[in-house]
């Protein structure tokens, strides 16, 4: 396939070389991150422009893909895609692809990892060995999962991983979601609010974007208590963060392990300054096997699409196959 007949394909910035090497073998590539103008580029090949691949740099609205009369795909590097308009695409017949699955087990073992290092206070005593503090006397006492309910807040594919670990460490599991889901035992609560009032972990673990948007909000956190440990594995947007800063500031709760933050990588220095809880760099599948796997996926995907046989995994909001309206 020479460069003349390959398909146009925007990239909207720095991708692993797995996804960009592949990328250039397919298509005729542009990235936005080097034009010197982003405007100008997207003006002047907006006609040709057949698919986008994107890791949430800059949003993929509307008001983008309306200019691309031919675009057909938008491949997103991410379970998550609340960077992509999905309700735009699917309007329009743009069918939108995202990675799942393929991340799931880390993600899981990231939270569980999140879990332990928060309720047990693994960095703060790790740190105090460091400062020569245990030469001085023992660590104090930490908090238990032992005698924890851990309420998930989603249960979907990542979900369920999550939960399987914690059966096997005993603990308590309940969950909030919209509907019951198919082929879960743990009981359901339709109300977040109440549910949070009869746990002492919440696992946050659902979808960014206008409809989870703080839903995490200072009435949930008063209802999880002085004793409840609020952990976001999710998207930053899903936590009112000044309500949780209060909430932790106030001792409303005990505690939060922190993945995802609301403006990343800003995190509030209000949270830095805290010594009671766990903060991570959005690290939640960020191992090397995983990240290959979901780049593969993402190109995989691209190229089912561009040799007729559609997108491997479209989201729901933009079933395949789809025309352009």
């Amino acid at each position: 396939m020479t460069a003349s007949n390959k398909p146009e394909l925007i990239l909207t910035g720095p991708m692993m070389p797995l996804i960009e090497e592949q990328a250039d073998e397919l298509f005729l590539v542009h990235r936005l991150a080097k034009a010197k103008d982003r405007d100008a580029l997207i003006s002047e090949i907006a006609p040709r422009i057949r698919a986008i691949a994107t890791a949430g740099h800059f949003p993929v609205n509307g008001a983008l893909m309306e200019k691309l009369p031919k675009l057909e795909i938008v491949a997103n590097f991410g379970v998550g895609y609340d960077s992509v308009d999905v309700k735009w695409a699917g309007a329009h017949g743009v069918v939108v692809t995202n990675t799942p699955d393929v991340l799931n087990e880390e993600v899981a073992d990231t939270t569980l990892a999140l879990i332990l290092q928060t309720v047990r206070q693994l960095p703060q005593s790790e740190r105090y060995l460091r400062a020569g503090k245990w030469l001085e006397k023992p660590f104090p006492l930490s908090p238990t999962l032992r005698d924890r309910t851990v309420g998930m807040v989603g249960m979907g594919r990542i979900g369920k991983a999550i939960a399987r670990r914690l059966e096997a460490f005993g603990v308590p599991i309940v969950y909030h979601s919209r509907k019951p889901a198919a082929g879960v035992s743990y009981k359901h609560y339709p109300n977040l609010v109440a549910m949070a009032r009869d746990v002492d972990v919440l696992v946050v673990i659902v979808p960014g974007g206008a409809a989870t948007k703080n839903m995490i909000n200072a009435e949930v956190l008063k209802a999880l208590g002085p004793n409840g440990i609020l952990i976001n594995v999710a998207r930053g947007s899903v936590v009112d963060e000044p309500a949780l800063i209060e909430a932790l500031q106030s001792k409303t709760i005990l505690s939060a392990g922190l993945d995802v933050f609301a403006e990343e990588p800003r995190v509030p220095a209000e949270l830095i300054e805290m010594d009671h809880v766990v903060l991570l760099p959005h690290v939640g599948s960020a191992s090397h096997h995983t990240r290959r796997a979901m780049g593969q996926l993402l190109v995989d995907n691209l190229a089912s699409w561009a040799k007729g046989g559609g997108p491997i995994t479209p989201v729901p909001e933009t079933p395949w196959p789809a025309k352009r309206k």
